[in-house]
């Protein structure tokens, strides 16, 4: 992949339906040019599809959290299961450190927080971080281009 791809890549993420002729002007190629990267990034798997970011209704309050997880490894598929089944898990991470799994999820309430946190510390060792902000998110795309 090189800078016309990431550039290419960066037009796509903005607006996934932008047509190729528009793209080919602002990255200074012919259209079929386009066309053949764009078919590549496809094949090679790091285009799939359409992408809808859904934004959170601004009048709902959410507890955002990581969830630091020790958990022994007879208990790892019962969690895993539990995470799967639990809508407010919106990613986990397996991990090197001091605990086994990193949790980042999301909650309507401190007392929704409060009764996951519970119910993982049935399973293990747990330590909390409430997330503040989100300074800097540069997403999936920017570490594509590292």
């Amino acid at each position: 992949m090189d800078d016309l791809d990431r550039k290419i890549l960066a037009l796509l993420a903005k607006n996934a339906r932008m047509p190729v002729k528009e793209i080919a002007e602002k990255v200074a190629l012919t259209s079929p040019a386009v066309s053949s990267r764009i078919h590549k990034l496809e094949t090679d798997g790091i285009i799939s599809g359409y992408t809808v970011m859904l934004n959170r209704p601004s009048d709902r309050v959410y507890v955002d959290a990581l969830i630091s997880l020790s958990v022994a490894p007879s208990q790892r598929d019962e969690l895993v299961e539990l995470m799967k089944n639990s809508k407010e898990v919106l990613q986990c991470y397996h991990v090197t450190g001091a605990y086994t799994f990193l949790i980042k999820v999301s909650c309507g309430s401190m007392p929704q927080l409060e009764h996951l946190i519970l119910q993982f510390q049935k399973l293990g060792t747990t330590s909390t971080q409430i997330i503040l902000s989100t300074p800097v998110n540069h997403g999936d795309l920017e570490a594509m281009m590292l």
